[in-house]
């Protein structure tokens, strides 16, 4: 019985072709050099479309608000007067703008919300009335190095992006 077992294992072994018996450590070498050099290329590219998406959620959340103040402006007459003396988070404008007006659900946060926030300015006060004619929206952009605002004021250090009425 153990004889058979040295037969077969003889017939195995000369069923192979002679000088070839697997890989060399250089072909096993490059292919794993390609899988890594793929793998840091799909890395890289996940993280920036990551910030990219959330760039866009930013865009369409400043939208958003911006939307829901010309809503309140168009049934009130004027903006909000929140934030007015300058700068600050934009979830101060939940009272105005869901809980009285129904105007939006919700004052979207950050996609980091943790770490960055949307602001708000209200701007272009009217002496007589006490009522404030114009706004800044602004947030922090991760895919730009360079501030674009249409706000006459200066922006928070955190924001990279404004937009403003009128």
């Amino acid at each position: 019985m153990g004889y058979t077992v040295f037969i077969i294992y003889n017939n195995m072994k000369k069923s192979q072709p002679a000088g070839r018996q697997g890989f060399t450590l250089i072909e096993i070498l490059i292919a794993i050099a390609i899988i890594a050099i793929l793998t840091a290329i799909g890395i890289v590219s996940y993280g920036s479309v990551n910030r990219r998406a959330r760039d866009a959620k930013r865009f369409g959340d400043i939208e958003q608000i911006r939307s829901a103040l010309e809503m309140y402006r168009s049934d009130k007459g004027y903006y909000p007067a929140v934030n007015t003396s300058g700068f600050d988070s934009a979830a101060n404008l939940n009272d105005a703008l869901n809980t009285s007006g129904g105007y939006i659900p919700v004052i979207p946060a950050d996609p980091q919300n943790t770490v960055h926030s949307y602001y708000y300015a209200a701007s272009n006060l009217d002496g007589v009335s006490g009522n404030y004619y114009g706004y800044c929206l602004c947030s922090y952009l991760e895919t730009q190095e360079t501030t674009t605002s249409s706000c006459a004021d200066t922006l928070p250090a955190a924001c990279k992006y404004g937009v403003r009425n009128p």
